[in-house]
């Protein structure tokens, strides 16, 4: 399967709470089908999508590493000053709105949006491993 497409998936996994929306990967022929139980999709889920021999879901972004202690590896990689700071936000709602105003008023939004894909790519290409899928660009 494209890496495009599993990232499209992922995002659209992890674009709502945990289990509105699935994808599941073919092992057979990559193709990836989605569900969604608040939003209509057009193609409804195969008979046997359940079946872990044939189909592996996409997992939601909150199954990987990459929320707030992604977040802290990158402050101490290029805000270092600002760690305690940032991981003082962590602690109330709202953090992602003021972590990301304060990496916007560094100049270093952009530089976390590249660091955070490429987290995500890295992960996405071991799960796809340790699920015996090939993964193209």
């Amino acid at each position: 399967m494209k890496l495009s497409e599993l990232l499209d998936a992922f995002d659209w996994v992890s674009a709502s709470g945990n289990f509105e929306n699935q994808a599941y990967v073919s092992r057979e022929s990559g193709r990836v089908y989605w569900s969604s139980s608040t939003h209509e999709v057009e193609e409804e889920l195969p008979e046997d999508v359940e079946d872990r021999t044939l189909y592996v879901a996409v997992p939601h972004k909150n199954e990987f590493d990459l929320g707030r202690s992604l977040a802290l590896r990158f402050v101490e990689e290029q805000l270092s000053g600002s760690y305690d700071l940032v991981n003082g936000y962590f602690h109330k709602k709202g953090a992602y709105a003021r972590f990301k105003d304060l990496l916007e008023r560094h100049g270093r939004l952009e530089a976390w949006y590249q660091y955070e894909g490429k987290a995500v790519e890295h992960a996405l290409r071991e799960w796809s491993e340790e699920n015996g899928l090939q993964v193209d660009l």
